[in-house]
């Protein structure tokens, strides 16, 4: 591998890791709100088709 190769690569590597670790960081920060009522998944299998 030449060095150009390895540099990108490494660049490649830490935008991959760094977005996921920013959306972990972010998610811990800002927990998803549940919906109170209306859930499409809490729905009674009876409406279903």
């Amino acid at each position: 591998m030449t060095t150009t190769a390895i540099v990108m690569m490494i660049v490649a590597i830490l935008v991959v890791w760094g977005g996921l670790g920013l959306a972990v960081v972010y998610l811990l920060r800002n927990p998803l709100q549940e919906d109170a009522e209306g859930d499409f998944l809490d729905e009674p299998e009876s409406h279903h088709l």
